[in-house]
């Protein structure tokens, strides 16, 4: 009995500290991400890396996440804020989240 009570245990702590489906959740949120950002965004800003058309703001996304102050807490920071030449909106939290997510993705690694 001790010798199946081991390896379990042991496989329950590895797995509990494991996503296992880590890669389509994040793929999701980027997704998502994206998709709030052309919407609230995109009449603006350059929201995509290959959109150039209709954006009438600067910086593009690929610029704000490139900046070296560019981290999820600055981003959201400034979501949560008011903006001064820029209309004010409301995002819900998670789609705040996907929004962060989104710009971090589009960084120069």
């Amino acid at each position: 009995m001790r010798r199946i009570i081991l390896p379990c245990a042991v496989a329950a702590m590895t797995l509990a500290t494991e996503p296992l489906f880590a890669q389509p959740i994040e793929s999701s949120s980027l997704s998502s991400g994206r998709q709030v950002a052309i919407t609230i965004c995109g009449n603006c800003h350059y929201v995509t890396p290959t959109t150039r058309s209709g954006a009438i703001a600067s910086p593009s996304f690929e610029e704000i996440a490139n900046l070296p102050s560019t981290t999820a807490l600055s981003l959201k920071a400034f979501l949560r804020s008011n903006h001064n030449k820029m209309p004010n909106f409301i995002i819900s939290p998670a789609d705040t989240d996907d929004v962060i997510a989104y710009i971090l993705s589009l960084k120069r690694k």
